[in-house]
């Protein structure tokens, strides 16, 4: 299980592309993880064939377990275990008589996947993940309370959440406060009946399950909706569709919404920005996420720097990120880093929807389908091309006047796109 990123422990084996006994390329996809940053196809690192899978479909495991053995043509395949005796047969002749230890020597003809397992943690202290530590750190939490489900006893997002939800033990006030009294709820049982089909959730979707909660329980979501004329927009669309697809490039109405918002961002800061305890950290990046809906949930790829791109680059890295995604092409560090996102339900035809701000950002754009309406035009009726526009927003922080500012400086500028009359 390779390393995927630096704060990244485990790996959960989702599916193995090849078996035992199949004849694999380098670089060829080899399996399909899920971590806590991202899905990932995993490519083989050697060419030949695959003698040995020890890590079922299903399981988690720690960075630099062995997961398998690729060798060559017409060794037998390895049984499960193999991996600990080899192990423990590695450090015995890696004694040496003075009582040094040197590494034992890896067949030549073999390649070992692996991951290395995560160190002690050091004074005692329990270890844990950033992401872990910010929740503990929001609801004054000592992790060292919690016992830990992961590798070498680390502090899950699934303890931590399982901890605040059912109420452990007594979360500690602020200094000066008055004492918190611990949640105890009961978890509702339901009971399938006969006819129903019950299934295990997938990786992907228990991430969903635990991330959504946990914005809801750190964020006081509100949410504000306007109704935007998209007719200068989609004017734009037809005049500049053929010199877009001239250099393979399918012009969007995302890519003018992605320029309009990165520009608003840079005049209202609040909107960019995130909350760390009592502090406020105003980002000087603009990193623009953009929801991709996938066959079995959602994903956040993350442009970075977007402010920088115009509409034909917006255009391009918007269909790169969302294609590589659905292929599960992503490198982690593509799917964190976000300081603002925009969701599309529209695409589905939703006429608006009150989207879920994506932690630890302040704020996030839902995209209503766009569509030709009746619309009143100087006391008569008359048919534009509209859309409503929804910004979800963390009362903590912002405020529905900045909120609402913010939302007029996009809607004002997407009407007037490149307009001289307005």
């Amino acid at each position: 299980m390779p390393q995927m990123g630096e704060s990244i422990a485990e790996g959960t084996i989702v599916r193995w592309i090849k078996k035992v006994g199949d004849q694999v390329e380098r670089d060829e996809p080899l399996f399909e993880i899920s971590t806590d940053k991202v899905d990932a196809e995993i490519p083989s690192p050697a060419a030949g064939v695959v003698i040995d899978i020890r890590v079922r479909e299903g399981e988690t495991v720690g960075v630099n377990t062995v997961v398998a053995t690729i060798g060559q043509p017409g060794e037998a395949a390895r049984t499960p275990g193999a991996a600990e005796t080899d192990a423990r047969e590695g450090d015995t002749a890696g004694q040496q008589a003075d009582g040094q230890t040197t590494a034992a020597p890896t067949p030549a003809d073999k390649t070992v996947l692996s991951m290395k397992p995560p160190q002690p943690s050091e004074n005692g202290r329990r270890r844990s993940s950033p992401l872990v530590r910010r929740i503990a750190k929001e609801h004054n939490i000592d992790i060292a309370q919690i016992s830990g489900s992961g590798i070498g006893g680390r502090v899950t997002k699934h303890d931590i959440l399982g901890y605040i939800e059912h109420g452990e033990g007594q979360l500690k006030p602020a200094a000066g406060a008055p004492p918190v009294p611990a949640q105890v709820r009961a978890p509702q049982i339901v009971r399938p009946t006969g006819a129903d089909r019950v299934e295990k959730m997938s990786v992907m979707r228990r991430k969903i399950a635990e991330h959504m909660v946990l914005s809801k329980r750190t964020s006081a979501h509100v949410y504000s909706v306007f109704h935007v004329n998209f007719s200068q927009i989609e004017k734009l669309r037809q005049q500049k569709k053929a010199e877009y697809e001239a250099v393979g490039a399918k012009l969007t109405y995302m890519a003018f919404i992605a320029r309009v918002v990165l520009e608003a961002l840079h005049h209202h800061p609040t909107i960019n920005a995130s909350i760390d305890g009592d502090t406020v950290i105003y980002k000087k990046d603009i990193n623009l996420g953009v929801a991709v809906a996938l066959d079995d949930g959602l994903i956040v790829p993350v442009i970075k720097n977007a402010d920088e791109k115009n509409v034909l680059g917006l255009t391009r890295a918007i269909a790169d990120v969302a294609e590589r995604a659905r292929s599960k092409r992503l490198n982690p560090d593509e799917v964190h880093g976000g300081t603002f996102t925009i969701t599309n339900p529209g695409q589905f035809g939703a006429q608006f929807g009150m989207p879920i701000i994506n932690q630890p950002q302040v704020a996030i754009l839902g995209v209503g389908t766009i569509e030709k309406r009746p619309v009143v035009i100087d006391d008569a009726i008359g048919i534009r091309t509209m859309a409503y526009l929804t910004l979800g927003y963390d009362h903590r922080l912002v405020d529905g006047a900045v909120a609402d500012q913010f939302m007029a400086d996009v809607k004002r500028r997407l009407e007037c796109f490149d307009a001289n009359d307005c």
